[in-house]
Parts: structure tokens; C-alpha cells; sequence
């Protein structure tokens, strides 16, 4: 009675307060609140409905939902003082209720899902029945609930459909057996079977419902059903208009459970969508557990493909003890069947709450710009059995913007066991910069799907596949172009020209590996590689501390600098002689990560004759007089995609600079004795075998000389930037007028000599000469020839340059002074034997920066007239910053030889610099 009053009172509250209620005069919290309160009424008039409809036996067509057992389970039921009994006619609807619970069969759910079904109807409904005839024995079970068995939670579960026909038909007998009243012998009323409580129930309720729609509606299951859905969606209505509209959700959830049953799946998938989104964004798994196959059951009627595999990949990405194994296999093959057969377009899909991915721990891979490696990334699979991916690729995204930095593809079929598994692919050249994870794509047949990944750097081994806590981090580096390796010359002294030469390249890698490393050689004009003789290569001894790395693949760096600074006999030092092929030598294994040094067989040639000068001293050459280039190009890297490209000069240079000067003349003026000077040009040790002198007309040896030097001191040793005399005997021819106006002709002055030198510091002997061959062979000395320009001697100076005195002894630090030189002409030139404006004299001074400060011009032209006794005078002005005795700046003339110039004073001589003056700004009272 509590429950159709309940009712009643329900329906009517609502439908008074609909017709009185006018939306357009109330605030909106007002009508919010009036919504939900009529969605409560609803919802309460819907529970006590369940509630009268199970006691009737209409238990079966109830939902079997969340929503339905907490409502019912939650409610007390009633007790009263004695339930009612069964009417003596009441044997026909008793036997109808019977067949009604044994037919009952529950659906089976999609993917063959077994779940123990939820509580509807109270557990203490048989008891409560039964609780005045507890004194009885009850017999058996099967006496009481034919069919049905009690857990010892109070739970009923159907049995019929596990138990064999024979069973079903004598439980079936033993329940019209004793059905009836006159069959069971015993003065106390026997306990009630759960369809007698039915019909008991339902005949009460017909003499307590006065009211004639209530009747109606639980007259039969299909009216029952009506009113459900109506109530069902009032409710739902109600609160979606509401503050509850998560209500609106749920209750919207139970229609689409009723129109799954009436076979009308597209608005129970609608319904389904919003409830399973709302599980899903709480967190209640339990709950979307129950949901989700229907709504994928409705999907794959619909033919709804990307629906229905998101559903199957949201059911597997649900916790592991919601499902049996064999269900969540069911999940998966149905994923992989609708992948390779039945789906007839890409289908995209996002796995990334069953498939994460992440970088390797440690620290990020580093490569050198434009390299290519191998990247192993690290994927967490949440299919339960092994799963094949037809292709796979991997994007990754650069810190400093949005943009993608790249894609790794991996077209070979991978197959992904659950849990951990470790991939590789091929990283092609990146721009520099620090990258992170970004998606994983690929394809299972016609599926594509895809994931997101949150770069975690978990322990290793770890199999948490959906941990989220890891903070991003890169897990590539790819670092600005910097040098990798370092072509230079080990030398930079000057080697011979003409003769055959070992060059060396010093190649160091800087940081990097020159594996399989390809040296190109280009030379350039005037120098040719002696192809005739292979080329050597040895590791580098003098490389100090300059550390080389190995691969680039964020190894850790090998440190050489221990073996190159390791020169005992026990240390490691490599050598191999290599072939020039087309131009391009092949690096070994062994110096991939050590300095090394190749030698080359390199001559240098000139065609033209050395020519000496007639000054006491070498003349000054060009920086660029007989320099050579050759061309480098070095490719290494994994794929041979670094290249080094550079240009080096090398000096070559003659043994010797001859200059000469006339040392004596005889009284006859016919009789001249001639003084070579050999000035060392090379760092190494020039021998002088033999030196003998080819005149041209104008000069004749004299007496019956050969041209040799008068001198018995063969060999001549020259050491290094030294220099050394040859003494010759030469008589002057009678020339005609003709021939004074002619340019002297050259003669030839030839030198046999060897060298001792060592290739790592400069000049040293040929290649074909480095051998074990007697030195004295004179076949095997080198040749030298220059040619010299023999003129008449200048036996007296024809300038005489002074230095004045100065203005004051006084000279102080930091005080200007002027210096002056004056120059005096003591010969008269003729005109015509000198060039216009031939008055023109340079000049420079020269002094010590240190010392010196020049606030002058120091290096300029003055005029000079061609007449004896021409005077001029030279100033300049300077500072002297240092005190003490110091040497003064120097006057020199470079246009005229230092024979024909005499100086005053003539050694060198001091000035006397006195320190600053005090001043008051330094003193400190006492």
C-alpha cells in the first residue's frame, strides 16, 4: 500500500505543479530548482514502480543496470506482520509464474561477456516472505526455488541454462506437484515458493490499487514497460533542464537499454555515447564496464566501423580484472578481423591510452648536424596477445617550436608483444636543435591509427605503459655545425723545390669518428704527387691533448691524448703505407679516432733558373714567391655526408741565396778576386761537395783556374740559416763600347751538395735518396745552380751617413726629442749611366717598439743631388719610454748596398734616458 500511494502521489504532485508552473516569470535558479525537484519525483515514482513490478514477477523485464539494483537495493522492503497468502484459486497463475522463471534465459552480452548479473530485486525478498514459517523445515532448495539456486550472499543466479533437459522437466513436475495446497500434509501453512509470492503479491495489489491507470499499467508486462520509459524520461528530461544534468546522463543510459532490447540501435547509441563519456571522464571503470559492450554491440549492428573499434580499444584499455583473458582476446581479434577483412576504408584511430611510447633512459642521443643514426624508442603494447603492425612511423617535434621535426618510418612488419618492447629506426639528418616525442602512426591492415607519447625516461624496467607522471625530455640532440676534423700542414718551413719531397697532413678528428674516412687530393699548378712511391701513414706523436670522439651516436668520448703523449717503445703507434687511387686515399680503422699524419710524395717544380744578387745580404722574397696549394676535400660520417673541405699552402724553396761582392782589387785593375756567399734557406744541413763557376764573355778564370773555389775545405757544412763563402780567381776581358752598353750577361754558378734533414720539420732528402745507399756516391748528390750578375767592383763608399749629435742630454722617459742623420754624397754620378730621376733615395727607420716610441714618418723618399759633396738631413721625432742606456733608432737606406755606404759613428752606440720627472701628484704626506 506504501508503494501505490508513493505512486500516486508522485504522479499526481507532478502534474498539478506542470499546469500551475510558468517559466517565462521565474529567475533561473528558480527554474532549475523546480526542474530538479520534478526530476526527483520522477525518479522516486520510477523506483517504487520497479519496486511493485518485481513483486509481480516482472523482475525479468527489468534492465539488469547500475542504476536499477542501487535504486532497488538501497530501499527497504516491506515487512509486514504476515505476507498474503495464495488464494486456493490462484493454482492456474501459479503455474504461469513458474513457467515464466523457468524460461527466464539471461542475454547473453556481446564478445561472449560472462559478468555475475547485478542485484535487482532485495535478497531478503524469499525470507521476509517466509519469516513467520522459519520453524519449518523447508526441505531442499530445489523444493522452494525449482530452478534457482541461493549463494550464500543472498544473490539468486539462474540455473536452467546450465542444467541438462531431464533436470529442467523434473524440477519442472516437482513444481505442479507441490503447488497445490491439498498436497502438502502438515497443520502449519508450508514456506511459500517465489511464484506463489508473485501471485500472493499481485492479488493483493489488485484489491489495494484503486486507481484504474495503475491497474492498467500492471496488467501486463508491455504496459509495464510504456509507463518505464515514460517515467524513465521524465525524469531524464527533468534533470537534463536541471543543476543534475549528470542525472539527465544516467537515466538516459536506461532508455537506451530499453531501446537496445526493442531493437532500435541508433538511439541507444546516442544514449550510450553520453553515458560512457561520462564514465570515462570520472574515472568509474566498474560502471563503463557495463555500458560499453552494449554500445559496441549497437555500433557493429549500425555497421559504425570507427565506432565500433574505438569501443574494442577502449574496452582493452579498461583495467585487466574487469575482463577475463579470453574476453579481452575477443576484444582484440575483433580489432584485428574488422582491420584485414570487413572494413572497406581507412579507418583512423587513437590507441594512445593502449599504446605509449617513450625514448630509452639515460641521457638524449647526440648527433652532429647532418649525421644519420639509428633511434630505439622504447613502446608499451595493452593488447593482451601479440599484435603485427603492417608499418610503423614515429614523428618527433622540435623544442623550440610546434612544428614536427621529422618522421621514422619502419615499412617492415613489427610485431608488438604485451608490455615492453624495444624498436629502432632509421634517423635520417635533422636540423640542429633538441627534439622530443611526438606521435606514433602506422596501419593494421586498413586501420590507421595513432598515439600520443609524453617522452617519459622510466627505469628500464619498468612495464607501466600508462604511467603519466614523467616529465617531457628530449630524447635527440642534434648539434650546430661545428668542426669535426682538422686538415693542416706539419710543417711549415720550406721544402726543396724541383726534388721529390715527403709532405705531411696532419688529420685530427675533433670529437667525431673518421671512419672509413675518404681523403681527396687535388694539386694545383706546378706540383705533381710521385704516384711511382706509395703514401705513409702514422699516428700523430706530437698530438697533445686534443681528445677525439668515437661514433655519433652519444657514446661516450675516447680520450687518445694518453697513447699520442706516450712515446716509449711499449706504446701503441701505428704505421701503413696506403695507394692513391683516382685521387682519393682510404683511411684505416686505426686512425678513425687518433691524430694521424699522412706523407705524401709531393715535387714542386720551377722551370725557372735561381738567380743571385750583388748586396751582402739575401734579398727580401715575396710571401708568396714559390708557394704551392693543394687541395683537400675530406668525406666521412656514417654515410659519408660530412665533407671538410680546405686549401693548404706549401713553401718551397731554393738550398741557397748566392750573393756576391768584390772583395780586392790588384794594382793593374785586371785581377779581381770574387766572394760567393751561401746563405742556408732551408732547416736542415747543407753539405758542399764541389762549386765551380761558368763565365760568360767579359770574365775568364784566372791563372789556370777551372772555376773551382780556391779553397781545400770540401765538404763545406752549412748549418741551418747559416752562411758560408766561396773565394774565386776572375780576370776582366777587354769589351768594346758596344759591349759596356749591353746588360752584363749571366753566369752560372754550380753547386754539388747533399742535405740532412728530417721531413716533420722541414726540408730533408729526395724520396729516391732515402735509402740506404753510400753517401759518397757522387752520382747521388743534389745539383744546385744559379745564375750571377758580375759587374765592376765599388771599392769606395759614395755615401757617408752621420748621426748629430743630440740637442741635450736630458732626455727623459715620456719627453719628445728629435733624431737627425745626415747624409752626404762622396762621389759624382753621372747622369747617363743612371735612370731619370735617379736623385730619388729611400729611406727607414728602424728602432726598437719597446723602447721607441716613432712620432714621425719612419719609412719615405728625399732628394739627393748626383754631385759630390750633395748634402741633406734626416729628422725624425720620437719618445724614448724606457730609461737607460739604449740603442737609438737606425737610419737605413735599402735601395743602396751596404759597401757603398760608411756610417758615423761606426759601431753601435748608446744614449742615455733618464727616468721621468717627479711630480706632485705621487707624493704622500708624511
Amino acid at each position: 500500500m506504501r508503494e501505490v500511494w508513493v505512486i500516486t502521489a508522485c504522479l499526481a504532485l507532478v502534474d498539478a505543479t506542470s499546469i500551475q508552473y510558468n517559466d517565462e516569470d521565474v529567475a533561473p535558479e528558480t527554474e532549475k530548482e523546480f526542474y530538479r525537484v520534478q526530476g526527483d519525483l520522477y525518479s522516486l515514482c520510477r523506483i517504487k514502480l520497479l519496486r511493485l513490478a518485481y513483486l509481480i514477477g516482472y523482475g525479468t523485464e527489468i534492465e539488469r543496470s547500475p542504476v536499477n539494483s542501487a535504486s532497488l537495493s538501497m530501499l527497504p522492503w516491506p515487512k509486514p506482520a504476515v505476507w498474503p497468502s495464495v488464494p486456493d484459486d490462484a493454482t492456474s497463475e501459479v503455474v504461469v509464474k513458474e513457467k515464466m522463471i523457468l524460461q527466464e534465459t539471461p542475454r547473453v552480452k556481446h564478445f561472449g561477456i560472462q559478468r555475475k548479473p547485478l542485484p535487482l530485486e532485495p535478497t531478503i525478498l524469499v525470507r521476509e516472505a517466509n519469516r513467520r514459517r522459519s520453524s519449518l523445515s523447508v526441505g531442499n532448495s530445489s523444493e522452494i526455488f525449482y530452478g534457482r539456486v541461493e549463494f550464500n550472499d543472498g544473490l539468486a543466479a539462474d540455473v536452467p541454462a546450465k542444467m541438462p533437459q531431464a533436470d529442467k522437466a523434473h524440477e519442472f513436475m516437482m513444481s505442479r506437484t507441490y503447488s497445490s495446497p491439498g498436497n502438502f500434509d502438515c497443520s502449519i501453512g508450508r514456506p511459500m515458493r517465489l511464484a506463489e509470492i508473485f501471485v500472493a503479491a499481485e492479488r493483493a495489489l489488485k484489491k489495494t490499487i484503486s486507481n484504474p491507470d495503475l491497474q492498467k499499467i500492471l496488467s501486463s508486462v508491455e504496459n509495464f514497460e510504456q509507463k518505464y520509459m515514460e517515467l524513465t524520461k521524465g525524469a531524464a528530461d527533468n534533470y537534463h533542464h536541471s543543476w543534475w544534468k549528470r542525472y539527465g546522463v544516467v537515466l538516459d543510459g536506461e532508455i537506451a537499454a530499453v531501446c537496445f532490447k526493442r531493437g532500435n540501435f541508433d538511439l541507444a547509441a546516442k544514449s550510450y555515447e553520453k553515458v560512457c563519456a561520462l564514465y570515462a571522464g570520472e574515472g568509474w571503470e566498474d560502471l563503463l564496464a557495463e555500458v560499453l559492450p552494449s554500445l559496441a554491440e549497437c555500433q557493429k549492428s549500425l555497421n559504425d566501423e570507427a565506432g565500433y573499434l574505438l569501443s574494442c580499444v577502449r574496452l582493452l584499455s579498461l583495467d585487466k580484472g574487469l575482463f577475463l583473458s579470453k574476453e579481452r582476446q575477443a576484444f582484440q581479434s575483433e580489432v584485428v578481423s574488422l582491420a584485414h577483412n570487413e572494413m572497406t576504408n581507412h579507418v583512423p584511430l587513437d590507441v594512445s591510452s593502449l599504446i605509449t611510447f617513450s625514448g630509452n633512459p639515460g641521457p638524449p642521443m647526440a648527433l652532429c648536424d647532418g649525421d644519420t643514426g639509428t633511434l630505439s624508442v622504447t613502446v608499451w603494447s595493452g593488447f593482451p596477445d601479440d599484435i603485427t603492425l603492417d608499418s610503423l612511423t614515429l614523428t618527433f617535434m622540435a623544442t623550440y617550436n610546434a612544428d614536427e621535426g621529422g618522421k621514422l618510418r619502419n615499412s617492415n612488419a613489427t610485431v608488438l608483444k604485451p608490455g615492453r618492447n624495444t624498436i629502432t629506426f632509421p634517423l635520417p639528418p635533422q636540423k640542429p636543435g633538441s627534439y622530443v616525442l611526438g606521435v606514433l602512426t602506422g596501419h593494421i591492415g586498413q586501420l590507421t591509427f595513432r598515439s600520443h607519447s609524453f617522452s617519459k625516461g622510466g627505469p628500464a624496467d619498468s612495464d607501466d605503459f600508462m604511467s603519466y607522471e614523467k616529465p617531457t625530455r628530449p630524447i635527440l640532440k642534434v648539434f650546430k655545425p661545428r668542426p669535426l676534423a682538422d686538415l693542416s700542414a706539419s710543417i711549415s718551413s720550406a721544402l726543396l723545390i724541383n726534388e721529390t719531397q715527403w709532405i705531411g697532413i696532419i688529420a685530427q678528428p675533433i670529437n667525431y669518428s673518421l671512419k672509413g674516412a675518404v681523403l681527396h687530393i687535388d694539386t694545383g699548378p706546378g706540383l705533381m704527387i710521385e704516384e711511382s712511391h706509395s703514401i705513409e701513414m702514422e699516428s700523430n706523436k706530437k698530438a697533445g691533448h686534443g681528445s677525439v670522439g668515437t661514433a655519433n651516436s652519444g657514446d661516450a668520448t675516447k680520450d687518445s691524448s694518453v697513447a699520442a703523449k706516450d712515446c716509449s717503445p711499449a706504446a701503441d703507434k701505428h704505421f701503413e703505407q696506403l695507394c692513391l687511387v683516382s685521387g682519393k686515399i682510404e683511411f684505416p680503422d686505426w686512425a678513425s679516432d687518433v691524430s694521424s699524419i699522412l706523407w705524401i710524395p709531393i715535387r714542386a717544380i720551377d722551370d725557372k733558373l735561381a738567380r743571385g744578387s750583388s748586396s751582402g745580404a739575401p734579398e727580401k722574397q715575396s710571401i708568396v714567391d714559390r708557394m704551392r696549394t693543394i687541395a683537400l676535400k675530406l668525406e666521412f660520417g656514417i654515410s659519408k655526408n660530412q665533407i671538410y673541405d680546405t686549401t693548404i699552402a706549401l713553401h718551397f724553396s731554393d738550398p741557397f741565396h748566392v750573393s756576391t761582392r768584390v772583395a780586392n782589387q790588384c794594382n793593374d785593375s785586371t785581377l779581381l778576386l770574387q766572394v760567393v756567399t751561401l746563405h742556408s734557406q732551408v732547416n736542415a744541413t747543407l753539405s758542399v761537395y764541389d762549386a765551380w763557376l761558368d763565365l760568360h764573355d767579359g770574365f775568364t778564370h784566372a791563372g789556370q783556374g777551372n772555376g773551382r773555389p780556391i779553397s781545400a775545405f770540401f765538404p763545406l757544412v752549412i748549418s741551418p740559416s747559416s752562411r758560408a763563402g766561396l773565394l774565386f780567381c776572375l780576370c776582366l776581358e777587354k769589351r768594346t763600347a758596344e759591349d759596356e752598353n749591353n746588360v752584363p750577361p749571366e753566369n752560372i754558378l754550380n753547386i754539388r751538395y747533399e742535405i740532412a734533414g728530417d721531413r716533420t720539420i722541414g726540408a730533408h732528402p729526395p724520396v729516391t735518396m732515402k735509402s740506404n745507399e753510400n753517401a759518397e756516391d757522387t752520382s747521388k748528390n743534389l745539383v744546385f745552380r744559379s745564375a750571377l750578375v758580375l759587374q765592376q767592383p765599388v771599392l769606395s763608399p759614395c755615401l757617408a751617413v752621420g748621426f748629430l749629435p743630440l740637442p741635450s742630454d736630458s732626455i727623459r722617459v715620456g719627453q719628445l726629442v728629435t733624431m737627425k742623420w745626415r747624409v752626404e754624397r762622396l762621389k759624382d754620378i753621372e747622369e747617363k749611366r743612371v735612370p731619370q730621376n735617379n736623385d730619388k733615395m729611400l729611406y727607414e727607420i728602424n728602432a726598437n717598439s719597446d723602447k721607441w716610441m716613432i712620432a714621425g714618418r719612419k719609412r719615405g723618399h728625399v732628394s739627393l743631388d748626383m754631385k759630390q759633396g750633395s748634402r741633406i738631413v734626416i729628422s725624425i721625432l720620437c719618445m724614448p719610454l724606457v730609461a737607460g742606456y739604449i740603442h737609438p733608432p737606425h737610419l737605413g737606406l735599402p735601395g743602396i748596398d751596404e759597401v757603398s755606404i760608411t756610417c758615423s759613428p761606426a759601431g753601435c752606440h748608446l744614449v742615455r734616458v733618464l727616468p721621468p720627472a717627479p711630480s706632485s701628484s705621487f707624493c704622500v704626506p708624511a
